[in-house]
């Protein structure tokens, strides 16, 4: 079975499978109970390949990669919630419930189907017998010449060597832990005192916004490019009449399609969190985060501004954020907007009402996450008056009046323009917000934490995600002006790009001591 949607199609399945012919052979030499039991063995094993398989298939769909044995099963509770989130909790108890259902079915049928197999070969030796060494011959032949047929070869060994993938791949995923480790423990600024971190930032407030899915493709598709270029390209020009001037970049994301926490965590650590494994071990030591730099000067006071966040969230400690907000303290009451549970620019005024408004306060580092940009991407919130955002009952209409996902996502060129104007309400909403509560000491550092799914970026596409840079003081484009940034938001085909765990490093060294 491919691993892969788009190579899902009938001739797909035109093969000699060599386990086929190994298992019928096998299956040929053993009699009575001892033939059951390995046909019962051989066709559990068939049922379990074909789920890794189909796990594959939706593996690649949503984040461009296989599935991953050891680590990925924690992804099938996320993806059961993400899915309760934007169908409702009925719709998703059906659908997880028929999933397990065809997953047994599959289990039963594959073992059911060999042992009965098993039994027709013993009736039938004297027929096959003969067929099953012609069919071996035919597999030798066609290996030997090459044979094809709709771009595959005739001689198919695919399961064997999926299956002899799995197991490197499971051993080497137990070595990484090792790896990890010792990265980890390399540390450039793990004994830096607080008086010599970020001294070329003293009294700015510096946010850090990640834009949910905002990836290099929105920058570069032809058919979204024309209309992001065209907003950024307003956004510069409207950033610059109120006194800002601005660089952008890119950053290569360890992840695609979901799993914004593995890119937050790779930002801000300075490592490479690739997979959930290594989550759980940076989250779980004590890293020096560039957020946690920050409030280890003693000259911030650090918050995040979480609204994708609905329960306990203890990685706020990791990340040295003295006070997390995540939706439930938000002060929203309005709707949800498919998964999103509010819309960016109720989570901006929020952090100034309940952060950057209050009177009397020293600087701040926010760690702010944008999420209307999210997966399904309708309905999409709309711009309102910063004034008249109260409690967040006013976008009660604006969802009425937005697109229904279930009809979006049965017509994929919709979905890429849902997504495109998604990412452009939340790009308005940054702009917007510079312009009605920036000042002199605001310096905003914005990115996507990773592309948008295949469907949408492509087979093949990069991992890179734009990076820009805010500011009003010219001494802080003074710091990066090694760095090699384009001037403006919207970063060109040829600006630099980054692996995303280099930032931390660049950063901290950027604005620490100028000796």
């Amino acid at each position: 079975m491919p691993d892969r949607l788009a190579e899902l199609t009938p001739g797909a399945f035109v093969r000699l499978p060599g386990e086929a012919v190994l298992g019928a052979a096998l299956l040929l030499a053993l009699t009575g109970r001892a033939r059951d039991v390995v046909a019962g063995a051989l066709g559990l094993l068939l049922g379990v390949t074909v789920l890794l398989g189909a796990l594959d298939l939706g593996f690649h769909e949503a984040l461009g990669r296989p599935f991953d044995p050891v680590l990925d099963w924690i992804l099938l509770d996320d993806g059961q919630a993400f899915l309760r989130d934007s169908v409702g909790r009925t719709g998703a108890l059906l659908a997880t419930a028929a999933a397990l259902a065809l997953a047994l079915a599959v289990l039963a049928a594959g073992t059911v189907s060999v042992v009965r197999l098993g039994r027709s070969l013993r009736r039938g030796g004297a027929v096959a017998a003969p067929v099953t060494l012609a069919g071996g011959t035919v597999w030798v032949v066609c290996a030997a010449l090459g044979a094809q047929f709709a771009g595959a070869p005739l001689a198919a060994r695919s399961t064997a060597d999926a299956l002899g993938d799995r197991v490197r791949q499971t051993r080497a995923t137990f070595a990484d832990e090792e790896v990890f480790e010792r990265a980890a423990a390399d540390d450039p600024f793990r004994d830096t005192p607080g008086d010599r971190l970020l001294t070329g930032l003293r009294g700015k407030d510096v946010l850090f916004v990640f834009v949910e899915s905002y990836g290099r493709t929105a920058l570069e598709d032809p058919a979204m490019a024309p209309h992001l270029g065209a907003l950024l390209a307003d956004g510069t020009e409207r950033l610059r009449a109120a006194g800002y001037a601005s660089r952008s970049g890119f950053l290569t994301s360890p992840t695609a399609g979901a799993g914004s926490w593995l890119a937050h965590s790779t930002f801000l650590s300075g490592l490479w969190v690739a997979h959930q494994q290594r989550y759980r071990s940076v989250t779980a030591s004590d890293r020096l985060t560039l957020t946690e730099a920050f409030r280890r000067t003693g000259a911030w006071r650090t918050v995040g501004i979480m609204p994708g966040v609905t329960r306990e969230w203890p990685e706020g400690r990791f990340y040295g954020l003295d006070r997390v907000y995540d939706s439930r303290e938000l002060g929203y009451r309005g709707p949800k907007f498919s998964w999103a549970p509010v819309p960016d620019q109720f989570s901006l005024a929020a952090f100034e009402r309940l952060e950057g408004g209050r009177a009397g306060r020293g600087p701040l580092m926010a760690g702010i996450v944008l999420v209307s940009s999210h997966n399904p991407w309708a309905p999409i919130p709309e711009m309102l008056g910063w004034d008249g955002l109260g409690d967040g009952s006013v976008y009660e209409g604006v969802r009425a009046r937005g697109a229904d996902p279930k009809r979006v996502w049965r017509d994929p060129e919709r979905v890429r323009d849902e997504y495109r104007r998604s990412v452009e309400y939340s790009l308005t909403s940054l702009v917007s917000y510079l312009e009605e509560y920036g000042d002199e000491d605001t310096v905003l550092v914005f990115l996507g934490d990773h592309q948008p799914i295949p469907a949408v970026a492509g087979e093949g596409a990069s991992r890179d995600v734009p990076v820009a840079m805010v500011a009003k003081d010219p001494a802080v484009f003074d710091r990066i002006g090694d760095w090699g940034w384009d001037e403006g938001l919207a970063p060109s085909p040829s600006a630099p790009v980054w692996r995303m765990d280099t930032f931390r490093d660049r950063f901290l060294g950027a604005f620490g001591p100028a000796s």
